[in-house]
């Protein structure tokens, strides 16, 4: 198992736990336990920045020692698709809890808010996104 699948697997148990201790509890304590989960989603979303800048900032000072200018392998393929993998594993239990709480229009905020953030983390890594410029037509292969 990998960390994202056991991240992901840890992730299920809290939510599971936290909807067994809402059943338990009531409704009298529906803020403190979402407010507890959602500290441990970002919690692990800081972790994975935390990593992630850490990792950018290496590669950064591997590169000035070399006496090259820093590559853009932080924008990859496979980062990117990371990114969009982690999000949709924690599009699952956001959307479970804004389905408990909120109904369908908890689960459209929900999903609101992925597209966002996928959206803007594809806009961050590709600027030319939102210019003309940066739109070709078919068939227009410069590389």
């Amino acid at each position: 198992m990998s960390t994202l699948d056991s991240r992901g697997a840890d992730l299920g148990k809290d939510l599971d736990a936290t909807v067994r201790a809402r059943r338990e509890l009531g409704e009298d304590y529906d803020s403190a336990l979402v407010d507890s989960f959602l500290e441990k989603v970002e919690q692990r979303i800081d972790d994975t920045v935390d990593r992630r800048v850490r990792r950018h900032l290496a590669e950064q000072q591997m590169a000035a020692a070399r006496g090259g200018r820093p590559s853009r392998s932080a924008d990859s393929w496979a980062e990117r698709f990371g990114f969009a993998l982690v999000s949709l594993v924690l599009a699952i239990p956001l959307s479970a809890i804004g389905g408990a709480f909120g109904g369908m229009s908890g689960i459209v905020a929900t999903w609101i808010g992925v597209v966002g953030v996928n959206a803007a983390q594809a806009v961050r890594a590709n600027p030319e996104l939102l210019t003309a410029r940066g739109r070709r037509p078919a068939g227009d292969d410069e590389h």
